[in-house]
């Protein structure tokens, strides 16, 4: 069984770009997209320009894998043209390159570390670490993670967190988070204007917020999944990190579609260019990735990764806040037993 630097090398066949497919599946996408943005304009009854929205929600979601790959440099890495194109739809889809490539790579490097992996990632702390941390501290921690801000990602992981945050802190470098901030909310006025609030409603934001919450869901789910490992940078290797703190997303051909394969994210981590159409492929010839950690999008599996909310230590598992307020209760405890001796 190879491991490490070994299964690495394994993959490398695999990081080879198709340019005639690559740009088949990007300009494919993006005339669906078009084509069903401008459905939500269009003369049909309120039913259809519904699904019309519904339907770009999905095909937001798969141009941001696709422009995502193409930022790790898997697919198109020498077209000026396809850089340029998907700089603009980064802009647009509130995930300017600056700020995606600065973040992401860090995400890469520092998977499943328990120091410094906060950027480009949700925050983990130890069940230590978050007993001693002030409320303060603790809110923040716990509003990162919570379930209704992953929902509203829209808000708060790509308005904020990706445009106005890194552009109000550093202008020079990210400034084009700046810049899709303004034309996003350009747009909003524009749509609103000439088209009525039920085009801002369809056009706009129903597509963003679900493109947003499943994407904020997906990359939450596929590193915080009950059987994910954490480790102090000491014992830390990138080959483990992808593939003991990165979940294999089980989903069916329809949703694998529109995430562009993203639920392989184990092996997307091992080696990140491999284009997104070579990944399936990846798997059937290596027996070593056959066997990874997975999670579905099952109800009852996505109550459980909500619920995951630190990294205990000694049991080396993620728990939930249930854990924590026992931990508390038996700590307030010893507390009032020492102080009446």
């Amino acid at each position: 069984m190879r491991t490490g630097k070994e299964i690495i090398l394994a993959t490398r066949p695999y990081a080879a770009d198709s340019p005639a497919r690559s740009w088949t599946y990007l300009l494919s996408t993006a005339f669906l997209l078009l084509g069903a943005i401008a459905g939500t304009l269009w003369v049909f009854p309120l039913a259809g320009k519904i699904v019309c929205s519904l339907l770009a929600g999905g095909l937001f979601l798969r141009f941001f894998v696709i422009y995502h790959d193409q930022q790790h440099e898997a697919i198109l890495p020498h077209s000026r043209l396809a850089d340029c194109m998907m700089r603009i739809f980064g802009i647009l889809i509130l995930s300017p390159s600056s700020v995606w490539k600065s973040s992401h790579n860090h995400h890469h490097n520092h998977n499943s570390k328990l120091r410094g992996s906060h950027i480009g990632s949700y925050p983990i702390m130890t069940k230590a670490q978050f007993l001693k941390a002030p409320k303060s501290t603790r809110f923040k921690y716990l509003f990162m993670r919570h379930p209704l801000t992953i929902l509203f990602g829209y808000i708060f992981v790509f308005l904020y967190g990706m445009c106005l945050y890194p552009s109000v802190t550093k202008l020079r470098e990210h400034y084009d988070g700046l810049v899709a901030f303004v034309l996003h909310v350009l747009l909003a006025v524009a749509i609103t204007w000439f088209f009525g609030w039920p085009a801002l409603l369809l056009t706009l934001v129903l597509p963003h917020f679900i493109a947003s919450a499943i994407g904020s869901y997906l990359f939450y789910a596929q590193h915080n999944f009950p059987a994910v490992s954490f480790s102090d940078t000491a014992g830390w290797t990138y080959a483990r990190a992808a593939l003991e703190s990165s979940s294999f997303m089980k989903t069916g051909p329809i949703l694998a579609w529109f995430t562009a394969n993203i639920g392989y994210h184990h092996i997307h981590h091992l080696n990140s260019r491999i284009p997104f159409y070579r990944l399936p492929e990846v798997v059937a010839a290596i027996p070593e990735l056959q066997n990874p950690r997975t999670t579905s999008l099952r109800p009852l599996e996505v109550m459980r990764c909500l619920r995951l909310k630190v990294w205990d230590s000694e049991a080396r598992r993620m728990v939930g806040l249930g854990d924590l307020r026992s931990c508390r209760a038996q700590r307030d405890q010893n507390r009032t037993l020492r102080g009446a001796r």
